[in-house]
């Protein structure tokens, strides 16, 4: 179990700094060619991650084929979704936006996986939207088409993270990485090519190389990381990225959250943490219990 948390913890990470370059590549191409770049270099890297005893030519070989389609159709749109809304409105705005999806996740994972979620867990899922709202603050602040690019992949990756748990201990990993790239590369290079196309210049291939080896590192990760921790486990770890919004945001775009949405993350982060010490004391692997009257 810890270890799958530290595998999704270090998958966000690397997110976080694809995101960061994404972002530095707005204006300079289109969201399909920005798309269709790092979907293709990161297929490159994830080429060479094959497990013993798997064969790139046998991905399409499933044993849930709608599940899996589904789930590497739902990452071409969380793909689409996320490239306009990190070009279009700031870090931390995004990822408020985004740590919806953990809590979705929270919801779904009742539904689809059949987990038990106890009140404590349904208080962070409350708690954590009232920390969205702060940052975002919808009738005091002007909203974008990039917010609501966000919010919607909230939904859709959401459910990417319960198909990838439901998937993960039947499919095999060229399976679920083939596919998402295989349409990802067709999906955006027709758009680019419907729209506009041009070819990056030497700085701007290193950008998006870049980009690509950070998706892989995060793809690859987190697709081993729900291989050891349930999907209402990994999904909390997602609220990490909120210190690299704030870290990244600064340092190469200067954006600077101001108090009121400082005490957002905060929340959003603190109902993430209540999630897993909850969690914890269900599966009594700690010995201290904040949610009874006496101590362990």
């Amino acid at each position: 179990m810890p270890n799958g948390i530290l595998l999704a913890l270090i998958a966000y990470a690397s997110y976080s700094f694809s995101d960061a370059v994404i972002k530095s590549l707005g204006g300079q191409f289109t969201v399909f060619e920005i798309g269709f770049f790092v979907t293709l270099f990161a297929g490159c890297f994830l080429f060479f991650t094959k497990p013993g005893g798997e064969r790139w030519r046998d991905l399409w070989r499933t044993k849930r084929p709608w599940a899996v389609q589904a789930r590497a159709l739902a990452g071409i749109v969380s793909g689409v979704l996320s490239v306009y809304s990190f070009t279009t409105i700031p870090l931390a705005e995004v990822y408020a936006l985004i740590f919806l999806a953990p809590l979705l996740v929270t919801v779904l994972s009742t539904v689809i996986l059949k987990e038990k979620v106890g009140p404590w867990r349904w208080l962070a899922v409350f708690t954590g939207f009232a920390g969205v709202m702060l940052v975002v603050r919808p009738g005091f602040r002007e909203l974008h088409l990039g917010h609501l690019a966000a919010l919607a992949n909230a939904f859709v990756a959401a459910t990417i993270i319960v198909l990838g748990r439901s998937l993960a201990q039947q499919e095999k990993r060229t399976t679920m990485l083939g596919t998402l790239i295989g349409y990802g590369l067709l999906f955006n290079g027709v758009g680019a090519a419907a729209t506009s196309f041009s070819l990056p210049n030497l700085g701007q291939l290193g950008w998006l190389v870049l980009g690509g080896l950070f998706t892989a590192g995060g793809q690859l990760l987190h697709l081993l990381a729900v291989k050891y921790a349930p999907a209402n486990r990994i999904a909390p770890t997602h609220y990490s990225q909120m210190i690299w919004a704030v870290v990244l945001g600064a340092l190469f775009f200067t954006e600077y959250p101001d108090a009121l949405s400082l005490v957002g993350l905060a929340v959003i982060g603190a109902s993430g943490l209540l999630t897993m010490v909850r969690e914890e004391v269900r599966l009594g692997t700690v010995r201290w219990n904040p949610f009874s009257r006496a101590r362990l």
